[in-house]
């Protein structure tokens, strides 16, 4: 089943409303781009350059299935606008994986800078405390004693010093492993071997009940 990438929805929709009108599309038929089409396009590529990464991470994770995790992609927030990339449950039904993928610059090395992530000299830990809380949101939203949520932040082009970071976050009772796509599986992999199948559906039926798919709401431009 191919994923959901609302990130690829909105880059599209942005597209399309910058050529919405009979002048606009006449113009784009004349190949004729506009300042307002420019912007547009700027701002769609961005997204398109975030949709690419959501996507490889979905094609990674796929794999898992075979191994009995269950994959969820684009999922609504619990109590918020935003939308969760990712969320997998692990076989034996005792761990829910939150992660939220980003696409860095691939020339900038992603680090700690006295107990901060940076990509190069920007600093964005912000990134980090989102999806802790996210992950908070999502432990709350599904009330489950015994299962743990971990937040994982999935950074592609970037190398990550290490190969993988353990960053903290403020009301976030540990870390979040911020690391790049060839390290996801191994540390996925770290989760524990046992196998509850009758568990692990259950965990995921109640995501399912209280996480619904991420359907985003028209997006329109102000245009100066």
């Amino acid at each position: 089943m191919t994923a959901r990438n609302s990130a690829a929805v909105q880059a599209a929709q942005l597209r399309a409303d910058a050529r919405r009108g009979v002048w606009q599309r006449l113009l784009a038929a004349l190949g004729v781009r506009t300042g307002r089409v420019r912007r547009a396009d700027a701002v769609a590529a961005r997204w398109e350059h975030g949709a690419a990464g959501e996507a490889e991470t979905a094609r990674l994770v796929a794999a898992l299935a075979s191994q009995g995790w269950h994959i969820r992609h684009d999922l609504r927030m619990p109590g918020s606008r935003a939308n969760l990339d990712h969320l997998l449950v692990s076989p034996c039904g005792t761990a829910v994986v939150v992660g939220d993928t980003k696409h860095w610059h691939r020339g900038r090395t992603t680090a700690m800078v006295v107990g901060r992530v940076h990509c190069g000299e920007d600093d964005r830990q912000d990134q980090v405390d989102a999806v802790a809380r996210y992950a908070a949101r999502v432990t709350r939203a599904l009330n489950l004693p015994g299962v743990v949520v971990w937040p994982l932040l999935i950074v592609h082009g970037s190398p990550i010093a290490g190969g993988r970071l353990e960053a903290r976050a403020p009301d976030w009772d540990g870390v979040v492993h911020v690391l790049g796509p060839a390290r996801l599986l191994p540390t996925l992999a770290a989760a524990p071997k046992v196998h509850d199948p009758a568990r692990a559906a259950a965990v995921a039926a109640r995501v399912d009940r209280v996480l619904t798919p991420y359907i985003p709401g028209p997006r329109r431009v102000r245009w100066p």
